[in-house]
């Protein structure tokens, strides 16, 4: 999909010079609960694969293939995936740079770092929807918000302790940077 997708962007001459960074995911049923998910990359900032662990802290993994190139930059651009399972409990996180560049009340870029350490830091169920609603709620309490356009995705396979036909869920949440609303 990505190099059908770079391939489109380099010879539709009515476009001009354009490229973008994207994540393209495959979920697959597993017969034991769950999915295996591969995740290919074309320059986007990484996914995070997020649990809670046994001492009730948060576990959080970066999942970032290494090599995916910027999509529509080069003819032969590569592109990288990995693999993995997502189980009940679990869930997968996934957002635009608007989230990492915001500017913290120290003025740095919260950045993928401070962006670890506040999924790390979560405590209680992680879901997909409590996922999007402490990062809209970390956003609000930056002193600019988002300089940028933000895109939250979140996806989770329900815990044991869920309904037995509650299935897997998805929650997303988009907003415009203050200077792009109204703006078209």
């Amino acid at each position: 999909m990505l190099s059908a997708l770079n391939t489109m962007l380099l010879t539709d001459v009515t476009a001009g010079s354009r490229f973008c960074t994207a994540l393209f995911g495959l979920l697959e049923p597993r017969e034991d609960s769950g999915f295996t998910v591969t995740i290919a990359t074309g320059g986007h900032p990484p996914a995070y694969h997020v649990r809670p662990d046994d001492s009730g802290a948060v576990w959080v993994k970066s999942v970032h293939p290494k090599g995916g190139m910027l999509v529509g930059a080069f003819p032969q651009a590569p592109f990288a995936q990995t693999t993995f399972s997502l189980t009940p409990g679990e869930s997968l996180f996934l957002y635009t740079d608007g989230l990492t560049e915001a500017r913290t009340t120290q003025g740095a870029m919260l950045s993928e770092d401070g962006l670890t350490g506040f999924l790390h830091q979560r405590t209680g169920p992680v879901t997909a929807a409590s996922l999007i609603e402490d990062t809209v709620t970390l956003l609000t309490s930056l002193p600019d918000g988002a300089g940028d356009d933000v895109a939250l995705l979140a996806l989770s396979v329900p815990g044991p302790q869920a309904a037995p036909d509650s299935g897997v869920a998805a929650t997303a949440h988009t907003a415009a940077a203050p200077e792009h609303i109204g703006q078209e």
